[in-house]
């Protein structure tokens, strides 16, 4: 529950506008460097595919562990607290980007401080999602609160679809340095933004709460957990993918996955409320599937787009879908933190499998995962007929 200042009027469009830029300003940054790091890696430092997906992975892993600890932080000490801490992460994780290139005649140092500089922008990335998602919620106004929601989701993607072709550009004619400096430069011009911006209090919850919040959403988290790898594939090795197999450019598998995820949540975004949760949910996860599928099966570049759109779409509402369920199963007074724990299901997943899927791509190759990715999304579909079924019960 979020309580607003006693003097606090109602917030200014410029207020709300400026928090969603933190988390536009992170997943930007991330998103320019989906398409690089992996040629960073695997041609600039001579790695293979498991450090591939190791270093990818590092991200949502640290982003798991600090998931409930920026919560904590959020909570006792407010939103306005843990996004400028998740910010000025960010920055700290720019300048290992940097640092990184002062070891590459040392290839393992060079890795280590990247994975390093990887897990501190997990870290942003949790502090600034989770604080920016209670800021907006306790600056909304009256009867916007899906709104708030909406619009944080929605910065984070056109963020990921925008920073695809701004990373290959940047990497293309300046070098890896210009990725760690964008970093650097739109963390701190964010921190600059959001200062004047009036902070909120709020109240925090109890264990307890935390203990039953994890019982009531385990079962929509792990379905979001299978589905979530396909996600997780593109993010690590799409990119590597395409330029193997002459498909350019290749950056815009990313953005082409993005896209199809803003068309669907801004055309299809209803349906959840209409169909339900858990019934969308299996819709859309055999959609993602199907795109994933035909990235694997396709033989030419504009088939491939189409699949990495067709899973971008499919994805898109899977979350809200699965998301819905969540709520509806925790505690009526902790459903926000219900949304983080749910969350941190999509970390776990992308932490632990990214790495895995590397290993199984230098035995098989990098297409075959993409299959892998499709059919173990496909075991959402029985949880959420599950979820629907203990609904329509009641």
């Amino acid at each position: 529950m979020f309580v607003m200042p006693q003097r606090s009027t109602a917030p200014s469009t410029r207020s709300l506008l400026s928090v969603m830029a933190s988390v536009f300003t992170v997943f930007l940054v991330t998103g320019a460097a989906l398409p690089v790091l992996p040629l960073h890696v695997h041609d600039d430092l001579k790695f293979g595919t498991f450090t591939v997906g190791l270093v990818s992975g590092a991200q949502f892993a640290a982003s798991l562990i600090s998931r409930l600890w920026s919560g904590t932080i959020s909570d006792r000490k407010g939103p306005k607290y843990a996004v400028s801490t998740g910010l000025v992460m960010a920055v700290l994780a720019g300048l290992l980007y940097l640092a990184s290139l002062l070891a590459t005649g040392k290839p393992y140092l060079s890795i280590a401080i990247l994975l390093l500089g990887r897990a501190l922008l997990g870290g942003a990335e949790s502090f600034i999602m989770t604080g920016s998602q209670s800021w907006c919620l306790a600056l909304a106004r009256p009867g916007s609160v899906g709104k708030m929601i909406a619009w944080i989701g929605t910065s984070m993607f056109v963020a990921l679809a925008l920073g695809s072709p701004l990373g290959s550009y940047l990497f293309e004619h300046f070098g890896f340095a210009s990725i760690g400096l964008a970093t650097v430069v739109g963390a701190v011009a964010t921190l600059v933004l959001i200062l004047p911006i009036p902070a909120v209090r709020t109240n925090p919850r109890s264990d307890r709460v935390l203990a039953k919040v994890l019982a009531a959403v385990w079962i929509p988290g792990l379905g979001m957990a299978f589905a979530s790898l396909g996600y997780g594939m593109m993010t690590a090795f799409a990119v590597l993918l395409f330029i193997q197999r002459g498909w350019q450019p290749a950056w815009l598998s990313f953005s082409a996955f993005a896209a199809g995820l803003i068309i669907a949540r801004v055309f299809f975004g209803p349906l959840p409320d209409r169909l339900g949760g858990a019934r969308t949910a299996a819709i859309f996860v055999l959609i993602h599937s199907a795109g994933m599928a035909l990235i694997y099966l396709s033989p030419f570049a504009p088939l491939a787009f189409a699949g990495a759109t067709l899973a971008g779409f499919g994805y898109a509402l899977v979350y809200p879908g699965f998301g819905m369920e969540a709520v509806a199963r925790a505690p009526a007074d902790a459903r926000g933190l219900a949304m983080g724990v749910y969350t941190a299901f999509i970390d776990l997943a992308l932490g632990v499998f990214a790495p895995a899927l590397g290993l199984v791509a230098n035995v098989t190759g990098l297409g075959p995962i993409f299959l892998v990715a499709a059919v173990l999304a496909l075991c959402a579909v029985p949880i959420a007929i599950r979820l629907h079924s203990c609904r329509t019960s009641r």
